[in-house]
C-alpha cells in the first residue's frame, strides 16, 4: 500500500478571465498523489488531518469516490487551507495560500503504519508548515528506517517559507531518509540555491537518495543515479486546459508503476525500467493537463489514452 502524508486543501480557479468569479476545486499536492496512485488501481492511503466543514466533506467524499483508503486520516473542525490560483497565459499556476489555523496543518503522528505499507510519499506545504511538517518528519524517519519506499516532493512555494536558508538546510536533513526524490526543474533550481542542478543532485545523491526525477514542462522528464542521467521520457502532446495537478500526477503515477512492478528499491531499476516508469508518469500527467484542475486519470481512462 502506497501512503501519501500532506494537505489536503480547495484550489479556487478562475472561472473567467477575471476573479469575479472562483470555481473551488479540491486538491492539495499529497492530495493529488493519493488520487492518482488510487485511480491507477494501486492501494493507497492518505495521511492528514481534515475538515470537518463543507469543503472538508467533499474532499473525504472525493478520496472514497477514487478509493482511497482513509482510516489514517484525521478530522478536525478547524477551517480547510484555501489556494487562489491564477492561470498565466501558457495556462501554468500560481498560488496565494490561505493557512492560518487551518485542519491539515495540525495533523499528529500516527504511529507506525500500516504494515501492508510499501511506500511513503510527502511533500508541498505539508513539509512547510508547523506543527504537521515535524509530525511528517517522525513519519519519514521512522518509515524509512523500517524499509517502506519513501518518496519526497518538495513542490517548493516559496512564499509560504519564511527563511530559505533554513528550509535548506532542514531539507537536507531529510535526505538520508529518502530514497526517492521528485522535483521540477524550478523546485530544483531554487533548492540548488544559485548551484548548478546536476551537481547539486550529485549532493543529494551522495547524502542517501537513490533516484532524482526531474520534470521541465514540455521538455519531459529524467532521472538522475548516481550513474548519472539514465533515462528521459518527452512530454505528450496535449491541448492543456491547465496544469493544476500535473506533478502530482507524476509522483502518483511513478509510485503506482513501482508498486505494480513490485519495486521496493529504486536503486535496482535499470535505465530500460526508468524508461518505463518515466513514460508511464508522462503519459498519466498529459491526461491530467488536458483537462481543468486535478483531474488524474483512471487505469481505463490511461489506456484509452495510451
Amino acid at each position: 500500500m502506497i501512503v501519501s502524508g500532506g494537505e489536503a486543501l480547495v484550489d479556487l480557479v478562475p472561472a473567467e478571465s477575471t476573479v469575479d468569479l472562483l470555481a473551488p476545486r479540491l486538491g492539495g499536492g499529497p492530495y493529488n498523489v493519493a488520487l492518482a496512485a488510487a485511480r491507477l488501481g494501486v492501494p493507497t492511503a492518505f495521511l492528514s488531518r481534515v475538515s470537518t466543514d463543507r469543503f472538508g466533506d467533499a474532499l473525504v467524499e472525493r478520496l472514497r469516490a477514487s478509493n482511497v483508503d482513509i482510516s489514517l486520516l484525521q478530522r478536525g473542525p478547524e477551517p480547510t487551507t484555501l489556494a487562489v490560483v491564477a492561470l498565466d497565459e501558457h495556462s501554468s499556476a500560481r498560488y496565494s495560500f490561505y493557512t492560518e489555523g487551518t485542519a491539515d496543518r495540525l495533523v499528529t503522528d500516527p504511529g507506525p503504519l500500516p504494515d501492508e505499507t510499501t511506500a511513503l510519499s510527502l511533500g508541498t506545504l505539508g513539509m512547510v508548515l508547523e506543527p504537521g511538517v515535524s509530525a511528517y518528519e517522525a513519519v519519514l524517519r521512522r518509515e524509512s528506517e523500517r524499509g517502506v519506499l519513501t518518496a519526497l516532493d518538495p513542490n517548493i512555494r516559496a512564499d509560504m517559507i519564511a527563511d530559505g536558508a533554513a528550509y535548506r538546510t532542514r531539507f537536507e536533513s531529510w535526505l538520508p531518509y529518502v530514497r526517492l526524490l521528485k522535483l521540477s526543474m524550478d523546485d530544483a533550481e531554487w533548492l540548488a540555491g544559485g548551484a548548478d542542478v546536476t551537481d547539486a543532485a550529485k549532493g543529494w545523491l551522495d547524502a542517501g537518495v537513490e533516484a532524482v526525477v526531474l520534470t521541465n514542462g514540455g521538455d519531459g522528464l529524467s532521472v538522475l543515479t548516481t550513474d548519472g542521467e539514465v533515462a528521459s521520457a518527452p512530454t505528450v502532446s496535449v491541448e492543456v486546459a491547465d496544469t493544476i495537478g500535473a506533478g502530482d500526477t507524476v509522483q502518483g503515477a511513478l509510485l503506482a508503476w513501482l508498486a505494480e512492478q513490485d519495486v521496493r528499491r529504486v536503486a535496482d531499476l535499470e535505465p530500460a525500467d526508468w524508461s518505463q516508469a518515466l513514460g508511464y508518469a508522462a503519459r498519466a500527467a498529459a491526461v491530467t493537463v488536458s483537462r481543468n484542475g486535478a483531474e488524474p486519470p483512471t487505469t481505463e481512462e490511461l489506456a484509452r489514452f495510451s
